[in-house]
């Protein structure tokens, strides 16, 4: 089998959807357990089946870190020792491991901003690139640092719960600097390890004169994490004096630019009909309101984050909502423009639909409140409102009002409550591109 996301090698993935977000005792929302929602932790090998059959050779697989590092020093490995082992030696598949799918374990009371939270994990990275070296070596150490700010730090949704853009700057400048721990940990541990670091694509637009330089800022900040991982935020950086202004200290900015860490492969999140915004002004508020740009639009997120950072991209994640000729048309859609850009000198090295399967939506777990970041609009242009006055629907009814269908293979609930996978149109055009139909 050829070495995976070398220069000269592309790689088919699926990734299996893996948010873990346990909060404390007495919080507002249940436990966001997507394989425990999914069923994928009583439905694991045939998942990996499924990625294998569908002619993927790597997956996307979190780790569950606050599940599997029970306590300062220590570790319940056993599942994930039978997994992986699964996934590669009898499947055959190249894991890249996300440590951190936006949750942190429950004895981290302050979460991404515990002044302990740098420290742990890096106990929990340089723990599992030693334990899984030669079987794992792709090693995600933090999935979506814009999301995981905003859901954590901005909105006050998820853990710590803080609020505005002083909790965003204190959530970040934690997730940055215990990414740099992390690496140093998991190159410490396992010097042959792939840093496999994955971002969430951003494209605002306006058409409102008034509203461009807001725009500007939104893409600024989408871009700040990783700024501030590859030692970019010194104090000529135009975003140096707002971080700044909202709690960061001149002293830590400072010591990010220096030992810069190498990221090995920059991984890009991007879905057609909710990366693209546009903004719009709604009574006193500027509202984020989703724009389907289809392949052009992901075509202009690759382009952007690969000439901006000069190194290897991996597609990470990519779907669409919508029935299953939809789904199947942007699997044709997105694989051809990965062809295109690839065929106009790109460094891009993989391409993975995310998720494998359908998923329940993050709103369950707090009780069918809309949690989503931007605000709705219908398809003919409606009126932009406000998500978080929304309710996604009543949780007493199960999960199939909330299963987002996005997966190349559906979920369908039973009359017994429990989840029966079933391949899509979508799934079959995935096998096609990769040649496994």
């Amino acid at each position: 089998m050829p070495t995976p996301f070398t220069a000269n090698t592309f790689t088919w993935l699926a990734g299996i959807e893996d948010t873990c977000v346990y909060p404390a005792a007495g919080a507002e929302m249940d436990a966001l357990d997507e394989y425990r929602l999914t069923e994928h932790d009583e439905n694991w090998r045939e998942d990996l089946e499924a990625v294998a059959r569908l002619g993927a050779t790597g997956v996307r697989y979190g780790v569950k870190w606050p599940v599997v590092h029970t306590a300062p020093g220590e570790f319940d490995w056993t599942w994930l020792d039978e997994r992986l082992t699964y996934a590669v030696k009898a499947l055959g598949l190249t894991v890249v491991a996300d440590l951190v799918h936006y949750g942190t374990p429950t004895w981290l009371p302050d979460s991404f901003a515990d002044n302990g939270y740098p420290g742990a994990i890096a106990e929990f990275a340089g723990a599992f690139a030693a334990r899984y070296r030669g079987l794992v070596d792709h090693i995600t150490p933090l999935n979506e640092p814009v999301t995981t700010a905003s859901f954590c730090g901005l909105r006050g949704i998820w853990p710590p719960a803080l609020t505005g853009w002083t909790g965003w700057t204190e959530v970040m400048i934690g997730i940055v600097t215990g990414i740099r721990t992390s690496i140093a940990a998991v190159r410490a541990a396992n010097p042959d390890a792939v840093i496999v670091h994955v971002e969430a694509s951003a494209l605002y637009a306006t058409d409102d004169d008034l509203l461009t330089d807001h725009a500007h800022h939104l893409h600024s900040l989408a871009e700040l994490p990783m700024d501030l991982l590859s030692g970019r935020v010194d104090d000529s950086h135009p975003l140096h004096g707002w971080l700044v202004k909202h709690g960061a200290e001149p002293a830590v900015l400072e010591a990010l630019t220096r030992d810069v860490p190498r990221i090995d492969l920059l991984g890009v999140n991007y879905y057609p009909d909710l990366t693209p915004r546009m903004l719009l002004q709604v009574d006193d508020a500027i509202e984020q309101v989703t724009v389907n740009r289809g392949a052009e639009g992901m075509k202009d997120a690759l382009r952007r984050l690969a000439g901006r950072y000069g190194v290897p991209v991996i597609l990470t994640e990519t779907s669409i909502e919508g029935d299953e000729e939809t789904r199947e048309q942007w699997v044709r859609a997105s694989t051809r423009a990965v062809e295109e850009l690839r065929d106009a000198g790109m460094d891009i090295r993989g391409y993975t639909w995310w998720p494998l399967t359908d998923f329940v939506d993050w709103s369950y777990a707090s009780g069918g409140r809309n949690v989503e970041e931007f605000a709705l609009a219908d398809a003919r242009g409606g009126d932009a409102t406000h998500a978080s006055t929304q309710y996604f629907g009543d949780v007493s009814a199960g999960r199939t009002p909330f299963l987002r269908r996005m997966g190349l293979l559906a979920l369908q609930e039973t009359p017994q409550g429990t989840l029966v996978r079933r391949p899509t149109r979508a799934a079959a055009a995935f096998a096609e591109r990769t040649g496994k139909r």
